[in-house]
């Protein structure tokens, strides 16, 4: 193991990530050139970031992640996590320690993420003032050790969508500002595709019901078939 490696795998542990992703990130060149072999399977991960477990936003999320799957479905997995009732700690970033007892479920989910045969990555938050949730800014935040730990989620494909009480709720600045996150982790970042081919989905959110908004659904289900598209293309090695 090269000197590299072991400090790699430090900085993960001193973060709390974990061993799993620690390992993940010593080995992830060879398993990612194994996982893009023609046929293999990918897997697509959809985050609802929502402090309401089950509602909406995690609705949306699915439907994007079924979107995805009907593209190849005996090639394509897909997982839906639901950030609401988890716990973030984001002190951690600066240095500190979790307190006796406290809880920290980040390490969990950042082992799926950094998994190299996740190919894509869909991020749901709900709008609030015409930016993301504290709880999808907490879980970004945590992602620095993505980045440090040499772009973990480099070359995955990330889509985004946000749910609204009203059409102009600001979603779409609210999509715009966690792709520019995306972004600083090398992800590929695509929109909502053809024949709209915006940002991202809008979804307006009526009586707790998204059913209602057929322009909303259908630009979700866009973001998903595009996600699983171009995961499908980068699996394959295909320009």
């Amino acid at each position: 193991m090269s000197s590299s490696e072991v400090n790699r795998r430090g900085f993960l542990h001193q973060v709390g990530v974990g061993t799993a992703v620690a390992a993940a990130a010593a080995t992830v060149a060879g398993q990612a050139a194994q996982a893009a072999e023609a046929g293999a399977k990918i897997k697509i991960v959809g985050v609802s970031t929502s402090l309401r477990k089950g509602k909406t936003t995690a609705a949306a999320v699915q439907r994007a992640l079924e979107a995805a799957q009907a593209v190849a479905p005996d090639r394509i997995e897909i997982e839906l996590i639901e950030l609401a009732g988890l716990k973030l700690p984001v002190n951690i970033l600066v240095g500190e320690t979790l307190e006796p007892g406290e809880r920290d479920d980040f390490p969990a989910i950042a082992e799926k993420l950094a998994a190299p045969e996740v190919a894509g990555i869909i991020i749901g938050t709900p709008t609030y003032f015409a930016n993301m949730s504290s709880l999808c800014k907490a879980f970004l935040e945590r992602w620095m050790v993505f980045r440090k730990g040499g772009f973990l989620l480099s070359n995955k494909v990330g889509g985004v969508l946000a749910t609204g009480g009203s059409r102009d709720g600001g979603q779409e600045l609210t999509i715009q500002s966690i792709q520019a996150s995306l972004l600083c982790h090398e992800l590929l970042v695509v929109g909502d595709g053809r024949p709209s081919a915006h940002f991202g989905p809008v979804l307006w959110n009526q009586g707790d019901d998204i059913l209602q908004d057929e322009i909303g659904l259908k630009a979700t289900e866009n973001l998903g078939r595009r996600v699983g598209e171009v995961a499908l293309r980068m699996a394959a090695g295909a320009p």
